[in-house]
């Protein structure tokens, strides 16, 4: 296997040519939380209680086979390189095919239709999102390196992710969901040709020989107490982001009133400040290491949530600060945890081995917070006395707190297991500046 490239420059390169794909990924994910329920509730009638269950179902559904794609990536990688791309090409076509009929569903007379074209739309989009998200997320694990060097290349993966995602919350509102299926088609074959290009430059050797089968115990990842501890505090902090990412846009036009014309740019800002951030994190990566950066990106995500509750009609402007300040601290959830994880796979001795077993219990859990965020906030919602377009009193403080207070809960109980089982002297063998 080859060792990540030691040349600043190269190392970039490598990191902006393999990244490039998580761009049209992203481009992907984001309607599928924020815009999805927004649409089918507003132009199609369907009940927030039922979309959170469709959704909250095909998101568990989807997760549980993660740890399984991730087997068959390693299977894939074992194989050979060729084996990979064939997969992710695929894989690529069917997430284009799905994505398109999710947005431009057939007529329906009664809601149920449009409830059975979503589920079963949106659950082949889930899954194999899943899957090329796997195999890409695997390759860069694989190239090995330290704790920088898994920065720069993560850095250039989750910024060019940033960028999709400030294009997916921005064309369809600016130009429609055509024009937006039609440039994720494009995005995928862009994304796809630029890392077959590092596979032929700066391949990573995989063992010809099949790995023992105990290497693919299906619990192996959850029996390392390390990547336990990793999970808790990843899935506290994913829970406590994917709440407001699920309620922004209902947040935006019911609690700030904000025109439907201008509700997109916050989202766009709160990107923007993330991609624009992450130089920044990198360097504090370097001085201070990869948990303690974790943990100050957390503190000002609650300091700035905790400013939402005090915002109402016609505060435009500070809700833009909210953006701005949530958005740098974006940047540290989108580099460190992911590096974090790389290196607990490296010091277990399972690189080269286990990677997709290792991403597929990732990717469980982090489907499993947006499952929740979606499955559990609506309905909770709707059952303290919120509906869209509606602005009662009553409704309006369960969406503020919904939205404002939840996920400070969240994050300081997620800083506080990090803390403990990270940041602190004695807390693990990883917490040196030189390993994390």
């Amino acid at each position: 296997m080859n060792r990540a490239p030691r040349n600043t420059r190269s190392a970039h390169a490598l990191g902006a040519a393999y990244g490039l794909l998580a761009l049209p990924l992203s481009f992907v994910a984001l309607p599928m939380y924020v815009n999805l329920p927004h649409v089918y509730a507003t132009q199609y009638a369907v009940p927030l209680t039922t979309l959170g269950v469709v959704l909250l179902v095909s998101r568990l559904l989807d997760a549980f086979i993660d740890p399984w794609m991730g087997r068959i990536s390693d299977v894939l990688y074992g194989r050979s390189i060729q084996a990979v791309r064939a997969a992710a090409m695929g894989l690529a076509l069917l997430l284009w095919m799905s994505f398109a009929a999710l947005f431009f569903p057939p007529h329906f007379a009664a809601s149920t239709g449009y409830v059975a074209w979503v589920a079963i739309c949106i659950s082949l989009c889930h899954l194999t999102y899943s899957g090329m998200s796997i195999l890409h997320q695997a390759w860069a694990t694989r190239l090995g390196g330290d704790a920088l060097q898994q920065g720069r290349v993560i850095a250039w993966r989750e910024g060019a992710g940033l960028v999709g995602v400030i294009l997916a919350s921005l064309l369809p509102a600016l130009a429609g969901w055509e024009p937006t299926a039609v440039l994720l088609g494009v995005l995928l074959v862009i994304g796809l040709w630029s890392w077959s290009r590092v596979f032929t430059t700066n391949a990573v050797r995989v063992p010809n020989t099949e790995v023992q089968h105990s290497t693919h115990a299906m619990r192996l990842p959850v029996q390392q107490s390390l990547f336990v501890k990793l999970l808790c505090v990843f899935m506290l902090n994913g829970i406590a982001s994917a709440v407001p990412a699920s309620l922004v846009m209902f947040f935006v036009e019911d609690q700030i009133q904000a025109s439907a014309d201008i509700a997109p740019w916050f989202l766009g800002v709160y990107f923007v400040a993330g991609v624009l951030s992450l130089p920044v994190w990198l360097k504090l990566i370097r001085q201070f290491g990869l948990a303690p950066t974790w943990g100050a990106g957390m503190v000002l995500a609650i300091a700035s949530f905790g400013c939402v509750c005090f915002l109402g009609p016609g505060d435009e402007r500070l809700f833009l600060g909210v953006c701005i300040a949530s958005g740098i601290a974006l940047g540290a959830d989108m580099v460190v945890p992911g590096a974090l994880l790389n290196r607990v796979i490296d010091h277990l001795g399972h690189r080269g081995q286990a990677e997709g077993l290792y991403l597929g219990w990732w990717n469980l859990i982090s489907k499993f917070n947006l499952a929740l965020a979606a499955g559990l906030c609506l309905p909770l919602l709707a059952s303290w006395g919120y509906a869209p377009g509606v602005q009662s009193a009553e409704g309006l403080q369960a969406l503020s707190l919904t939205y404002g207070v939840l996920p400070c809960i969240l994050k300081t109980l997620a800083l506080a297991i990090l803390y403990y089982f990270w940041i602190q002297p004695s807390a693990s063998v990883l917490t040196s500046r030189g390993n994390t």
